[in-house]
This record gives C-alpha cells, structure tokens and sequence, in this order.
C-alpha cells in the first residue's frame, strides 16, 4: 500500500481500501499496453472497483469484479452504479472467478504486505481500510502464492494477466512460479512511491529483517504482465 491518488469518480466507504499509486500504475499500464479495449475482462481483489471501472472506461467488452470483502463489494457495486458502468461486482477470490471465465484479461492488484502479525507496532488505522485489503503474511505471499499458480485456468488461449507486485514481496519468484504454471511473464512497468501510511508503519520491521535498507522509505513497484505460453 503507497500514498494515495485522488479519482473524483470512486468513492470509498469505511473499511474498504482506498485507492493508491499502485491501482493507478496497473490503470496507466493497461491503458498504455491497449489491452482492455473490446476484451473479457475480471478484476481481482477489486477493493472500490477503481480497476474495473478503468477496464470499461478502456472499452472492454464486459468486466467482471471479485472481492472476498463483503464491504468492498459494496462499494464497488455503488460506484459501478453511479459511474453507469457495465461492470458486475462478486463476492470471491480467483477461485470464484472460474465460474464466469475464461477471460481475456485478468487483472489484480492483491494484498502484498509483509506483515508480522506479533508486531503490534505495525498496526495501521482503520480508516485506511482493513487490514485484509493489504497484510499477506510474514513474506507478503499469502495471496501471491496461489494466484499465480492458478491464474493460467482464467485465461482463454491468448489471454492476459496484469499483476502489480511490490519489490517486499519477491519479484523474481511471482515470475518463477507463473514460469513454472505455464506462462510466459515480464515486468512491464515499475515506479518508485514514496511510503504510504502502511508501509511507514512496517518500515523498523521490514528493516529488522533485512528486506528494507536502513533509512530508505520508497518502495519499487512493478506491473507484471503474463501470457500462457
């Protein structure tokens, strides 16, 4: 989770993760690869819809959205709503999502924390959303893990996965396991964000276990774009 971004189009309720700098890197990435437009697409872990909503301004043909928030369901369906968007808000995760694919564009942009969960120190107001929206276990894979090893059943032949991913969260092995399922995966886009309020209160943990360099509080941010092979 990064500094935030203002989009007048998405409003947010309470307890639902608001829209930061990565949502708007896998939004830009997507507009730029032109890969929404006339396409199947689902968005995973869709938080407020921001994505998907961006998936049918882009012009897909029809854009499924997945949450297991029942709050971030909510609202997503009210801006979808309000934004008189063709986009269809679930209750789920990926595994959900077999039952409306295949797809021709998947997109995501999943809890990807670090996060011990003994460390009190690292507890980050509730109004910045729940901490299921970003906490994925002591190595920030709990969603990574099993998303990239099953991503390939969503796609039809020539479908596409845009997948943001922090450099706290291992890279190379989101690329290694995708490799090993039958993708072909490369990074397509990365930024530098300075800390946003949850990584600014994980920053002496991420530094005691040796994934942060003392003193450094920017975070590498990439896009990675897979295909099946």
């Amino acid at each position: 989770m990064t500094t935030a971004y203002s989009n007048p189009d998405v409003a947010v309720m309470p307890g639902v993760y608001a829209p930061q700098q990565d949502s708007r890197l896998l939004i830009d990435t997507m507009r730029n690869l032109g890969v929404a437009a006339g396409r199947r697409v689902a968005d995973l872990c869709t938080g407020s819809g921001v994505a998907a909503l961006a998936a049918a301004a882009q012009g897909a043909e029809t854009v499924t959205a997945f949450d297991v928030s029942p709050a971030a369901v909510r609202c997503a369906r009210g801006n979808a709503l309000s934004a008189a968007a063709n986009v269809d808000v679930h209750l789920g995760s990926w595994a959900r999502a077999r039952e409306f694919g295949p797809f021709d564009l998947v997109t995501s942009n999943p809890p990807y924390v670090p996060h011990d969960p003994a460390n009190d120190e690292a507890a980050v107001s509730t109004r910045f959303g729940r901490p299921l929206a970003w906490d994925a276990g002591r190595d920030g894979r709990l969603v990574l893990n099993p998303l990239c090893a099953t991503v390939r059943d969503l796609l039809d032949d020539d479908g596409v996965l845009l997948l943001v991913h922090s450099e706290f969260a291992g890279l190379t092995r989101s690329l290694g396991i995708l490799g090993d399922n039958g993708m072909s995966a490369q990074i397509v886009a990365e930024q530098w964000i300075p800390f946003g309020p949850v990584l600014s209160a994980r920053a002496a943990w991420l530094e005691q276990t040796g994934l942060l360099q003392a003193g450094r509080r920017v975070e590498r941010l990439a896009v990675i774009r897979a295909q099946r092979r």
